[in-house]
């Protein structure tokens, strides 16, 4: 009697503001996370995470947010964006630095 009971509920059922409160959690937490990278670039990184990111032990905390906060593979996805983005941004400033007058 009870499983019908349990059954005849619509567990299927998509919860879409349940979904989006999720995803801005997630992101307020990358956003933390990468705000710390940013703020702490001056200290040597001595933390691995996905993709080959390297962070300093400073921003452990907010990283284990984000883990925690996100799906396995958005905080893959994220990170192999921030690594892309800075590749980009090294390469761009090395060009500028290599131009003469």
């Amino acid at each position: 009697m009870a499983l019908e009971a349990y059954a005849s509920q619509n567990t299927d059922k998509i919860h879409p503001d349940v979904l989006s409160q999720a995803r801005i959690s997630c992101y307020k937490a990358r956003d933390a996370f990468y705000s710390c990278l940013e703020k702490e670039s001056s200290k040597k990184p001595t933390e691995i995470a996905t993709v080959g990111l390297l962070y300093p032990v400073e921003c452990k905390k907010t990283r284990e947010e984000y883990v925690r906060q996100c799906r396995p593979t958005w905080v893959k996805h994220f990170d192999r964006q921030y690594c892309a983005k800075k590749r980009v941004q090294r390469l761009l400033d090395d060009n500028d630095s290599r131009r003469g007058v």
